[in-house]
């Protein structure tokens, strides 16, 4: 036989048909999963882009092909944007014939009673006494109005017939199910649109400094692509302190972990100035933009004179924590540009709580200032500032400078405890005059916040729904007296068998006719 040919149309609809299938939707949904990897592993430009430059450089010919395939641009990738609309296009596939099917359902009648109830999962019958009905058939009619009335009771919508009632509840499941992909849709849309019409930036403050919402002010913008930056909302943010308290008490791993970060900070917005605290998940909202607390640190104080005497650096420095160390030890860099004769350059660890270790090595074992000690190695030459290319302001190049070394030709190893000067080879000093506090902060507009927030609750109150309503039918047929309860559930539903009993104890007559015993029930 010959199999007819589908076409280019008929391709398409076997195409459609596949793409919107809970399958394609899963599978979809695994590959968006596996496809954010690389995102977390790999540096993004749109985060770092001075680690992106540094990976490129280290890795040669292998870093070149990942940035041909846009693995430092992952979520905005080509193939991580296809992947994305694939799963958004089956999802709205799915909703819409679900949602058609669904209307129907719920406008139809239950269905009548199959012939066998017996078969049922949920099954229980006895025998019904006349009570005070003239006929056996008016008894029967007036136990199924008894039923019904029962049933509509309990949330049921009914069908009445003859010798039975029908009766079907748990429609909200399903109407959960769909308003939990509606809002997870609305999210995604409203993430989207959030990304288009918002910005989002960072800034390092130390103690004392002011920001002032400007593009130049920022250390790192990124603007949705219909945002004009020329238009940022006009106030200013100072960090007037910031205090941060870690458990010293503890034993264990909880030794040192910290317990409250608290920044207080001045705003001032057409012309209104304001004293907020800024803490981890309480951001401060000015003009419709938020300000999050995202990091902290400590910004030695150094002095740097030259050979005549001359400070040409002076100030707070900032240092990046590691990661990994629970004392806080931080690395930073310090760049010297205006020094007479030649630039110099300093890279150094700072250690707030300064001890040694069993081997003889300064670390830091304590996050709080307790005993802050400053070490650095001296470079002199070119910084490379003027070679137009950008540079990171806490990584040194040292590649065209010289290590500075002390009296005896050994690199030179500079050691400052607070309030210490050192003197530097060929003159010069080096001075640690202090320790400032700094934070790191998140600014972002996002125009769909509220928007957010409606669809968060909907996709949690959807999900409720479709987890926690049973879709259950009920069937009650009475003949002759002789009554039968079934009841049968879509999916899984251990209550089915106790909502047979109860509906059963709730339907038999309290005075039994004819010696009929309560216990004479078949289930």
């Amino acid at each position: 036989m010959t199999q007819p040919q589908l076409g280019f149309f008929g391709m398409c609809r076997w195409a459609w048909t596949q793409l919107t299938t809970m399958r394609v939707a899963l599978i979809l949904l695994l590959v968006l999963a596996l496809a954010a990897i690389p995102g977390s592993l790999l540096p993004q430009r749109i985060q770092d882009p001075g680690r992106v430059n540094t990976f490129l450089e280290n890795n040669g010919a292998w870093g070149t092909f990942l940035d041909t395939i846009q693995m430092f641009d992952v979520y905005s990738s080509v193939w991580f944007s296809a992947i994305y609309l694939l799963l958004m296009i089956s999802l709205v596939g799915c909703i819409i014939p679900r949602t058609k099917q669904h209307w129907k359902a719920m406008r139809s009648a239950p269905p009548k009673a199959p012939r066998r109830l017996g078969r049922m999962p949920g099954y229980a019958a006895f025998t019904s006494a006349t009570g005070e009905a003239d006929t056996r058939e008016d008894a029967d009619q007036v136990f199924l109005d008894r039923a019904e009335a029962r049933l509509k009771k309990s949330g049921y919508r009914i069908n009445r017939r003859d010798d039975h009632v029908a009766a079907e509840r748990g429609y909200l499941r399903e109407t959960g199910n769909l308003v939990f992909h509606v809002a997870l849709l609305m999210a995604t849309l409203t993430m989207a649109i959030g990304s288009l019409f918002g910005y989002e930036g960072q800034r390092i403050l130390v103690e004392g400094e002011t920001f002032s919402n400007s593009l130049v002010s920022y250390d790192s913008f990124t603007p949705g692509s219909y945002y004009d930056a020329d238009n940022l909302p006009d106030f200013r943010l100072k960090l007037d302190s910031f205090s941060s308290s870690f458990d010293d008490q503890a034993a264990g791993n909880q030794f040192g972990q910290p317990r409250s970060f608290d920044a207080k900070v001045t705003t001032n917005s057409e012309g209104k100035t304001e004293s907020h605290t800024l803490e981890v998940n309480k951001p401060v909202r000015i003009n419709g933009v938020g300000v999050y607390l995202t990091g902290n640190g400590y910004a030695p104080e150094v002095t740097v004179r030259d050979a005549q005497g001359n400070v040409v650096q002076s100030g707070p420095q900032v240092f990046i924590p590691d990661g990994g160390d629970g004392g806080y030890t931080s690395e930073g860099v310090i760049k010297v540009p205006d020094s007479a004769g030649t630039q110099m350059g300093f890279v150094g660890v700072f250690l707030p709580t300064a001890t040694q270790n069993d081997k003889g090595e300064l670390v830091s074992s304590f996050a709080e200032l307790r005993n802050p000690y400053l070490v650095m190695s001296g470079y002199t030459g070119d910084l490379g500032l003027d070679d137009g290319v950008p540079q990171s302001v806490y990584s040194l190049d040292a590649d065209k400078m010289t290590e500075m070394t002390d009296d005896s030709g050994n690199p030179l190893i500079i050691q400052l405890a607070e309030g210490e000067t050192q003197d530097l080879p060929g003159g010069g000093s080096v001075t640690f005059d202090g320790v400032k506090k700094y934070i790191a902060v998140d600014i972002s507009q996002d125009p769909t916040q509220a928007l957010m927030l409606i669809s968060a609750i909907l996709v949690l109150a959807g999900l409720g729904l479709s987890l926690f309503i049973p879709r259950r039918r009920v069937w009650v047929r009475i003949k002759d007296g002789n009554a039968e309860v079934a009841a049968l559930a879509r999916g899984e539903d251990p209550m089915v068998g106790r909502a047979v009993s109860d509906l059963v104890k709730d339907l038999r007559d309290p005075d039994p006719a004819e010696g009929q015993d309560e216990g004479d029930v078949e289930r």
